[in-house]
């Protein structure tokens, strides 16, 4: 070849990521019909935003950057500043998350960040002079400032619209109307909680610009977000995943497949996490390092960073683990969930099932046998809505220390959304947890957990609460499957099983046999199940159902600083009236929360199938902040290695190797093995009660 010829030949196509793409075909013509009824379906579930309620938003953003040019100017003017600065004086308003990213829907919070001068505070300025002035405003409602949080954050509603606020005073004297958020010397001079609150922003930006196609990448987003709402795993705050880390996990599978349509796009997504090797990385650029000092995510050098199970990497500097929050039992349901969608998604393909098969929601309520129910009161909606912020908030170690104290052989599946008992006199809310045996453990006959002495750390740490009132009290019951309250259903009823549950459930291994406090039944014996049932539902007929009205809630022992001992776990009326029926010997310290081997299965005994769908639940966590952990470990973290596809070896060196098994050359990241250690998020703190194992043989 001439040397004309090699100049004139075109130049290779850009890659975007760490790793070459695994394919770079284009749709066919299958896939656009596909692709084209997908977006239907999109537009007719109701995900896209009237120009109506898109102008409003932008009426409201507006707003809000005047309130806050005027506040930082009256700041200004108050501490003596000359009328030059005063008239400079300035504050900037930033979007991010999903209304950043072209992605939000109807009704859906907007995600903003205030940035300021150096001589506006966080503390006091922020979240006292500018909260005050936002609390005498007649559009404002639901004002609650979080001050604790992992970012902190003021929330609030403005004319309707919810608003998450953050705040950054950055070391300028004067904010610039084009001021470049994404230019490194915003980081110089400022706190980890400025970083963390400028980060947002910086994340966003970045992946609009590391993905192939925007137009298609907020198509995929958007159906993947509903997609998991749908399933249950939408929820930061509770160990699943939010707003910004399924945004990195469509940006990878965008990367990996640059010219593929948003309908491609959904099936390869689930095809490639399916198969993903966590804890491998997904990385959507190189791990940037720079002088400034902050840590950056490194299994290497960051103990920390060894214990996380779904590593999903931000990247903008400093690159931090978004999903930290994940656990064991979280990851396990979120793999059951890509594999539903995998297989779902497959039967698309093959005409033999429509997308919105795709979409149907997680029968939670139909899943498991067992289930410990968090029941939430206050004295009014106000306190309530503190409370129930901070629960929930520490609910994720509730299921890290079950998983700890039963050495992962009882699973959690902690549901992201609340429910309501609007019979109930005062403000109430509860929150449902899924319990099963891990699959695959043998069990002896008999076998219990007994979880008492976790459900009391649990609460230890509840009623630490700073900020606690009276009236604001916290109760734990387990409760099994034909004792779940009416009022989580959407019409207030027990349905019959769907036929599509088969699909969604774990079968269990050894699961033949289960134990009742009369002893051992066959749980494929019809005759024993005709038996037991009148007597079963008679025990929690409706009228039952006050057991957790505030006479009867556990009282809420502990504050910090009084002394007082911790109240042992009430046991339920439903389940004692369960356990009378079944002819069980029940005593006043009765385990309440003692699951027995039938944890592992998901078959019903009785004839009571109960169906519970996500759609009409309101308490979903979308992208919440959580005051629980931090990312503030320190490093001195090295820069190339992790940037290539390689992995560690077990004396922690890198070696070249390729992830090839979806298709050939098929690099999917970083590899990256995570070796053991402790998880520094566990709080072991006291000694518990360890797993019990009894036997009737």
């Amino acid at each position: 070849m001439s040397s004309s010829e090699r100049m004139s030949s075109p130049p290779p196509p850009k890659q975007y990521g760490v790793t070459k793409p695994i394919s770079m075909a284009g749709p066919t013509e299958a896939d656009m019909q596909r692709n084209r009824e997908l977006e239907k379906f999109l537009v007719e579930a109701g995900l896209y935003e009237s120009k109506e309620e898109d102008a409003k938003r932008e009426q409201v953003l507006g707003r809000i950057r005047q309130i806050a040019k005027d506040w930082v100017k009256e700041l200004t003017r108050l501490r003596g500043y000359s009328d030059q600065m005063v008239e400079d004086a300035n504050a900037l308003i930033f979007t991010f998350g999903s209304y950043r990213l072209g992605v939000h829907g109807p009704g859906a919070d907007i995600d903003a960040l205030c940035v300021g001068p150096s001589y506006v505070s966080r503390e006091e300025d922020f979240f006292f002079i500018l909260h005050n002035i936002l609390a005498e405003m007649e559009e404002v409602t639901e004002l609650q400032p979080v001050l604790d949080a992992h970012v902190p954050v003021m929330k609030f509603k403005f004319d309707g619209l919810s608003i998450d606020l953050l705040y950054a005073s950055i070391s300028r004297l004067v904010v610039r109307e084009d001021l470049d958020i994404s230019d490194m010397s915003v980081l110089y001079d400022v706190d980890e909680p400025t970083v963390r609150s400028l980060n947002g922003c910086r994340v966003a930006d970045q992946i609009l610009k590391l993905v192939p196609n925007v137009e298609h990448f907020c198509t995929t987003l958007r159906c993947l977000k509903f997609w998991a709402k749908r399933r249950g795993v939408y929820s930061n705050v509770t160990g699943f995943l939010g707003g910004v880390n399924w945004a990195l996990l469509v940006a990878r599978v965008c990367q990996l497949y640059p010219n593929a349509v948003p309908s491609m796009l959904v099936s390869r997504f689930f095809r490639v996490y399916t198969m993903w090797r966590w804890p491998n990385p997904v990385m959507l650029c190189a791990i940037e390092e720079a002088e400034l000092g902050f840590s950056v995510w490194d299994p290497r050098k960051n103990r920390r960073d060894k214990t996380h199970h779904m590593p999903i990497i931000t990247p903008a500097y400093p690159c931090m683990n978004s999903s930290y929050n994940v656990s064991t039992s979280t990851l396990r349901v979120m793999m059951d969930q890509f594999q539903y969608g995998n297989t779902i998604c497959e039967e698309v393909e093959l005409n033999k099932a429509q997308w919105s098969a795709l979409f149907e929601p997680y029968l939670f309520f139909e899943s498991y046998r067992n289930y410990l129910q968090v029941d939430i009161v206050a004295a009014n909606a106000d306190d309530l809505l503190a409370w129930k912020g901070w629960v929930e908030s520490r609910l994720r170690q509730l299921t890290l220390m079950i998983e700890r104290d039963t050495y992962g052989k009882l699973q959690c599946h902690p549901y992201p959304h609340e429910y309501v008992d609007t019979s109930k006199p005062c403000a109430h809310c509860a929150f449902f947890m899924g319990l099963q045996r891990k699959p695959g453990e043998v069990v002896q006959e008999g076998q219990q957990f007994d979880i008492r002495g976790s459900v009391e750390e649990f609460k230890l740490s509840i009623n630490m609460y700073m900020f606690w009132k009276p009236g604001m009290e916290i109760c734990v019951s387990h409760i099994r499957r034909k004792q779940i309250p009416p009022y989580v259903f959407p019409e207030g009823y027990k349905r019959t099983r769907h036929p599509r549950l088969a699909s969604q459930q774990r079968s269990s291994e050894n699961g033949n046999e289960y134990q009742t406090g009369s002893g051992l039944k066959r749980k494929k014996d019809p005759e024993s199940v005709d038996q037991d049932g009148p007597e079963k539902r008679q025990s929690i007929s409706p009228q039952k159902q006050d057991s957790l009205s505030p006479e009867h809630l556990a009282p809420s022992s502990v504050r910090s600083g009084t002394g007082s001992n911790v109240e042992p776990v009430i046991p339920d009326k439903r389940v004692l009236n369960q356990e009378i029926a079944e002819g069980g010997d029940v005593s006043n310290s009765s385990v309440i929360t003692s699951v027995t081997s039938e944890v592992g299965s998901c078959e019903d005994v009785g004839n009571e199938s109960v169906a519970g769908s996500s759609e009409g639940n309101n308490g979903s966590v979308e992208g919440s902040n959580n005051p629980v952990s931090s990312q503030s470990d320190s490093c001195d973290a090295d820069s190339q290695s992790l940037l290539e596809n390689r992995h560690l070896d077990g004396n922690g060196a890198f070696q070249d190797g390729v992830h090839e098994e979806l298709e050939p050359n098929a690099g999917l990241g970083s590899v990256l093995q995570s070796t053991s250690g402790i998880d520094s998020e566990t709080v072991v703190q006291k000694p518990v009660m360890r797993l019990s194992l009894t036997s009737t043989a």
